[in-house]
């Protein structure tokens, strides 16, 4: 009977250990995925604009999973090989911390949390499986751990200068991609404002409010209330932009982006996504909602997935930028693929050019392609990283917009 015992321990022990090894690299390989569907040829037309390209994508979810950005692998979306082969200017790289159990884009309770079996079975340290601040904590750790083992490959931007520096040395030879961290709801805060300066000083420039579940900032598009901002929210969004941190109204309910564009003192991003003029799902913009962002100064990032553009076809990217820039002017228009979340795309961010070939294709011009690859998303990430105290003292609005254009 002992000899059973042990055997059926040593059996389970064997398959913990495997789970614990495989497990989370299986999980993704079945979560982030390309449908395979074919893509057109590119011309050498659009493979030497697309190289010439400064491209910025706002929105890559690589943070949640246990690789790292540095490691070439044959599964996800965005590692820094595929990133150089799609010659990524600047990856914004957000951190997911709390996911609800049967996620929808309908209604979902801020009860349950599929993050935390995640956080366990990958082994993270034992602070990050009860607190979502200390997850997010561990995920700016991650990314200034790759930008160290980068060799130089990868380059932090938490200011104005980095940006400007990143511009500079992408002009010549072994030129570094540049990387800035996002956050993909701030539950992270846990109800204690004091605690958005330690994600800022951990290397935040950017948060969106809400994720797929109504919390104590906002309502999200996804949640159970759908409400609009709380105090709280109100009061964080004020910090958020005196402190130089950019508004993402990614997943936010339609009250909460209406509230948003109403008191933003600065630029705001919708950072992946789409138009519901394209793909009609809730969680698109409305002409109302892109009309607000537009007001602000901001951008709206496109994202490649179905959900964004209710297919894969790098065509459908096109025709929603072309909307943007028929409705409000292409300096609205922005790329969020919104790689590594949980999605199935049709190419991987070393594929990128199939958007730039789309949008030739639909009749863009290069000074177009060039705003919406990546310039306006440098134009707004400039503007928003400076803090409000070093802003000239005149209107708000005014002195963000002189900043911006003075820093091009």
């Amino acid at each position: 009977m002992k000899k059973i015992l042990l055997s059926l321990l040593t059996l389970l022990i064997i398959a913990v250990v495997a789970f614990l090894i495989i497990g989370p690299s299986y999980f993704e390989k079945q979560t982030n995925q390309i449908d395979g569907e074919p893509l057109p040829e590119i011309t050498a037309e659009a493979q030497t604009l697309h190289d010439s390209l400064f491209i910025v994508d706002l929105h890559g979810d690589t943070l949640l999973w246990k690789r790292k950005i540095t490691d070439s692998v044959d599964y996800g979306h965005i590692d820094l090989k595929r990133m150089q082969a799609g010659n990524v200017g600047l990856q914004i790289f957000s951190s997911v911390t709390k996911t609800p159990r049967g996620q929808n884009y309908d209604s979902n309770s801020a009860e349950t949390d599929n993050i935390t079996m995640l956080t366990v079975a990958q082994l993270q340290p034992i602070r990050t499986w009860f607190s979502l601040l200390e997850r997010q904590l561990y995920h700016a750790e991650k990314l200034d751990r790759a930008v160290v083992d980068s060799a130089g490959a990868l380059a932090s931007i938490s200011n104005v200068a980095d940006v400007d520096s990143l511009v500079e040395t992408r002009t010549g030879d072994k030129a570094p991609a540049g990387v800035l961290f996002s956050a993909e709801g701030l539950q992270t805060l846990e109800g204690k404002r004091e605690n958005l300066p330690k994600l800022y000083d951990a290397g935040m420039r950017m948060a969106g409010l809400v994720h797929f579940f109504d919390n104590e900032l906002a309502g999200s598009m996804h949640g159970e209330e759908k409400g609009g901002l709380t105090d709280f929210g109100r009061q964080i969004m004020g910090d958020m932009e005196e402190m130089g941190m950019i508004v993402d109204i990614a997943h936010s309910s339609h009250d909460t982006v209406a509230e948003i564009l109403s008191i933003a003192r600065r630029p705001v991003v919708s950072s992946h996504g789409g138009v519901q003029a394209v793909c009609g799902v809730n969680r698109n913009l409305t002409d109302e909602e892109i009309r607000g962002v537009a007001a602000t100064g901001g951008i709206i990032g496109l994202g490649y997935w179905d959900g964004a553009m209710c297919d894969t076809d790098p065509k459908t990217v096109a025709k929603a930028a072309k909307y943007i820039r028929d409705l409000v002017g292409i300096e609205h228009i922005a790329l969020g693929g919104d790689f590594d979340g949980a999605v199935t795309t049709r190419f991987d961010t070393s594929g990128i050019v199939h958007v730039t070939q789309a949008l030739m294709q639909a009749g863009f011009s290069e000074d177009e392609i060039r705003a919406v690859m990546g310039l306006n998303a440098l134009r707004v990430i400039r503007q928003g990283l400076i803090p409000m105290k070093d802003l000239p003292k005149t209107n708000p609005k005014q002195a963000v917009e002189s900043a911006g254009e003075s820093s091009q």
